[in-house]
């Protein structure tokens, strides 16, 4: 797939989410960048591994992102200024394409996920207070549905579904195995 056709398919569809938790209590508002980068002729997103000193997430694959702060514009903002602050993808070299709605998560988060494509080849500096390592997944690889794994496992009563990817040597699961599950299944016009 090239950006055309990614940037054709994702404006014509709606996206449909499966059910997130229902948290009853205050949710901090969070946002994501899915960075689509063109790597050697092909579509990747762009990921990172959260570093294991963090209380948050130690250790996981995570979309570039974080916290809304007070001086954050918009969400969109928000999504863009972390992915500058974690990798260095300058704000000026991401093409927004969309937003899906917000997830809410089991950890009191509401994320927002931000799809932007990636202009110009960049060179990531990572802050190490965030960030261990940034990697990308070929598109292709996450399209295909062999590849993406979903158990339900059941919380307060609830079912709910989780989301597993196995790429190389990650591990990718949780939220962001649930938002690439729901480009994926954009991408494919399945719902």
């Amino acid at each position: 797939m090239q950006i055309e056709e990614f940037r054709t398919r994702y404006n014509l569809l709606q996206l449909q989410i499966e059910n997130t938790p229902h948290i009853e209590r205050e949710l901090r508002q969070a946002a994501v960048l899915i960075a689509i980068t063109h790597i050697d002729n092909e579509l990747h997103v762009i990921l990172t591994r959260r570093p294991t000193h963090l209380r948050a997430h130690p250790g996981q694959v995570s979309f570039p992102g974080g916290k809304v702060e007070n001086n954050d514009n918009s969400i969109i903002h928000t999504a863009l200024r972390e992915a500058e602050e974690e990798i260095a993808l300058n704000q000026s070299n991401v093409e927004v394409v969309g937003q899906y709605p917000k997830m809410n998560t089991f950890t009191g988060f509401e994320i927002t996920p931000v799809i932007g494509l990636v202009k110009q080849d960049f060179t990531p500096i990572l802050d190490p207070g965030e960030v261990d390592e940034i990697f990308t997944v070929p598109l292709s690889y996450l399209l295909k549905s062999k590849n993406r794994h979903k158990k339900t496992f059941k919380r307060n009563g609830q079912m709910y579904p989780v989301y597993f990817i196995q790429y190389q040597d990650h591990f990718i699961w949780g939220a962001t195995a649930a938002m690439i599950n729901s480009l994926c299944l954009q991408l494919q016009n399945k719902s």
